[in-house]
């Protein structure tokens, strides 16, 4: 087998989303003995070219415009389909990503191909390959062949492993020229409303809250553990409409979907619209007051008790056992 992959590179606030480097990884399963392409779009992107190699990538093709410094769907379409276009890969793959979301099914439309998105492992032997997407809200998978045209597809954030990073790896860094214009949408500004931090969809560690917080002001005891376990802070869409956090933490079917090694869900009923958000997290844990609660019918190890006593006491005692 060998064949060409392109992987989407993906840079936010001047730094690549790991899942950019998990895409690698797939695409050294997909290509054979074949090559691995990285494409990184942007307005001063050539810097960061060469991580990408480190991390497997054959090549990359760096294509830099000012229409480019921020995301819009148009911009970066008519810049990949150039790039699609010149190169005649034989698979795309981006992240499935706020960005990958929105980019790759306008992509497929503009050149006529199929999508697989949301992959969250593959099954390759010899030219066959197998992706394997959740459906029903993580109650069953499908299993998806291509049988012709582009092997295109989105990965699902921290599923996928990367390679190692190889710094002594080196590989042609060359920049396309793509005239980038007639954008009916330009970003003036970007305001941020969520706090600074590990990122929810690539978060290894993710503490979650829920109603049984009952307040905006006792998410802190959440911080502080997410902080000592080098994690993000998460909450369900009932925490999230009873104001206790801002709607960027909701994890569910109508949020953020994450698959981190380890959830940690504090005060949280288990409902079904959370559960389909985070139902595929590596190890569960699940604190709360109500034995009885749905929550603990998918946790891998369960803690009945008053939350507000019991965080505060693993927050300690993990400050001791990582010390």
């Amino acid at each position: 087998m060998s064949k060409k992959i392109l992987v989407v590179g993906e840079i936010r606030d001047g730094e690549f989303r790991h899942v950019s480097f998990e895409g690698i990884g797939a695409a050294k399963q997909l290509s054979g003995d074949g090559e691995t392409v990285g494409v990184l779009l942007g307005k001063s992107v050539s810097a960061l070219a060469n991580k990408m190699i480190h991390f497997g990538a054959d090549r990359v093709i760096t294509v830099e415009h000012d229409n480019l410094s921020q995301y819009t769907p148009e911009g970066f379409t008519q810049v990949l389909q150039a790039v699609v276009e010149q190169e005649n890969p034989d698979g795309i793959l981006l992240g499935h990503t706020s960005m990958g979301k929105d980019l790759a099914p306008k992509l497929a439309s503009r050149i006529g191909s199929g999508l697989v998105s949301d992959v969250v492992s593959m099954e390759v032997s010899g030219d066959d390959v197998v992706f394997i997407r959740p459906i029903y809200s993580g109650k069953a998978f499908e299993k998806i062949t291509v049988e012709e045209g582009l092997t295109f597809a989105t990965i699902r954030p921290n599923n996928i492993p990367a390679l190692e990073k190889d710094e002594s790896r080196t590989g042609d860094v060359a920049s396309l020229e793509v005239d980038v214009k007639d954008l009916q949408t330009i970003i003036k500004e970007v305001v941020k409303n969520t706090s600074s931090g590990i990122d929810l969809s690539e978060a290894s560690v993710i503490v979650s809250g829920g109603r049984g917080m009952k307040g905006e002001e006792n998410f802190k005891i959440l911080d502080e553990l997410a902080e000592v376990l080098n994690g993000a802070v998460g909450a369900s869409r009932g925490a999230c409409d009873a104001e206790y956090c801002d709607y960027a933490l909701q994890i569910g079917q109508t949020g953020k979907v994450v698959t981190p090694d380890l959830y940690i869900a504090v005060g949280l009923s288990g409902a079904i619209q959370h559960v389909a958000g985070m139902s595929n997290s590596k190890i569960i844990v699940a604190i709360n007051k109500d034995p009885e609660a749905e929550i603990f019918q998918i946790a891998d190890y369960g803690i009945v008790g008053d939350l507000f006593d019991i965080v505060p006491k693993l927050t300690a005692e993990f400050k001791k056992v990582l010390a």
